[in-house]
């Protein structure tokens, strides 16, 4: 199958998704403010923030914080879809490719670390547990990957625990998780995703969670779904019909936070205040362009910082570039802009930016 350039792609995904949208909202199948909100969660597990009552929903949509189901019109979709992207010949120039490292067996690996491999797909490991975020592992449906992963996907079908943030295809891959048949493989889910990955393979164990709440795990770490400012939507007609969220990994020596996809606010702090100490942030710093399209759902490498130095972490790590071409930035362009953020001074904590396939060591 031909590749549709990523500004045809996305624009097409962007039109198709507003008209569905709109024809949907003319039909009364997306939600209106009239009708009352509701609040979900998993009542088997249990809810760490007081009085929490759960994630807000209207007529089965899911919505964020601020009760925003963060769809946007279909003029502002249609507009973008008619400019042009002032970046064009910066972008088409740009050299920029991730360097990868041949792995050859993680499991060789006896120390605690992670490592990126592209886009937002990290392997960690604590103890003799291995976890892997956001498995996109192929390219996503008519998309070109831009770098190359360290090892076979068939190495991957080892790990212990998978965690998905959301169900968009550069997050959630079907290739990648229907060619696993482990049976020990967990994978932990946002609230109503189960039945899409129960789709992809019926062999794994899945456990939803809602916002502020902390899988049942029997290890010495602790795994715990947090908000984010983003959306859903796989199919047609599923808008929002499932959660998105970032994730609290914390050992006894290390707190990790994963982002997941998501707009700057104000989690960032609420997360900090709740938590306390943040070791290591993974970060998303790509897709931010144009800002008007863009910024309700991702950050910009600078709203990254700030949402870094909201969490209070010590160490920024990277990720959601150089591996898909998703929005009018040059590929490039955020590791660029962090670099000259951390010699500016402008970044309080460490910035590692780590090749995909090196390994990050911590306590």
């Amino acid at each position: 199958m031909k590749k549709l350039s990523r500004r045809r792609f996305l624009r097409h995904c962007a039109v198709q998704s507003a008209a569905l949208t709109a024809g949907q909202s003319a039909m009364g199948m997306l939600p209106e403010e009239k009708t009352l909100v509701e609040y979900v969660r998993n009542e088997a597990l249990t809810t760490v923030r007081e009085n929490y009552a759960g994630n807000p929903m209207r007529d089965g949509i899911f919505l964020n914080s601020d009760l925003n189901p963060n769809l946007k019109p279909f003029s502002v979709i249609f507009k973008w879809f008619l400019s042009e992207n002032p970046q064009r010949e910066e972008k088409k120039n740009d050299p920029f490719r991730v360097t990868t490292h041949n792995v050859k067996d993680f499991r060789a690996i006896n120390e605690n670390g992670l490592m990126w491999l592209g886009h937002s797909s990290f392997l960690i490991r604590l103890g003799n547990k291995w976890l892997l975020t956001d498995p996109c592992l192929t390219a996503a449906p008519l998309q070109k990957r831009y770098s190359e992963l360290p090892m076979p996907i068939s190495h991957l079908e080892s790990v212990d625990y998978v965690l998905l943030s959301h169900n968009h295809y550069d997050h959630l891959d079907s290739d990648t998780l229907s060619t696993w048949r482990s049976r020990v493989m967990k994978i932990l889910l946002p609230l109503r995703l189960g039945s899409t990955v129960r789709s992809m393979n019926k062999y794994v164990s899945i456990q939803e969670a809602g916002w502020f709440q902390k899988y049942d795990l029997e290890e010495d770490f602790e795994i715990i779904f947090l908000p984010a400012i983003h959306w859903s939507k796989r199919g047609l007609w599923d808008n929002n019909r499932s959660l998105w969220g970032s994730f609290l990994i914390r050992t006894p020596r290390t707190t990790i936070y994963f982002s997941g996809d998501t707009a700057y606010g104000e989690h960032f702090g609420e997360i900090a205040r709740l938590f306390g100490k943040i070791d290591i942030a993974l970060m998303p710093i790509g897709a931010y362009k144009p800002q008007h399209i863009m910024k309700s759902a991702h950050t910009s490498p600078q709203e990254a910082v700030q949402g870094f130095h909201d969490l209070k972490a010590k160490t920024f790590i990277p990720m959601h570039y150089g591996t898909f071409d998703l929005a009018d930035e040059p590929m490039g362009e955020p590791v660029k802009l962090l670099r000259n953020m951390k010699a500016d001074g402008l970044i309080n904590g460490e910035l590692q930016i780590p090749d995909a396939g090196a390994w990050i060591t911590f306590d």
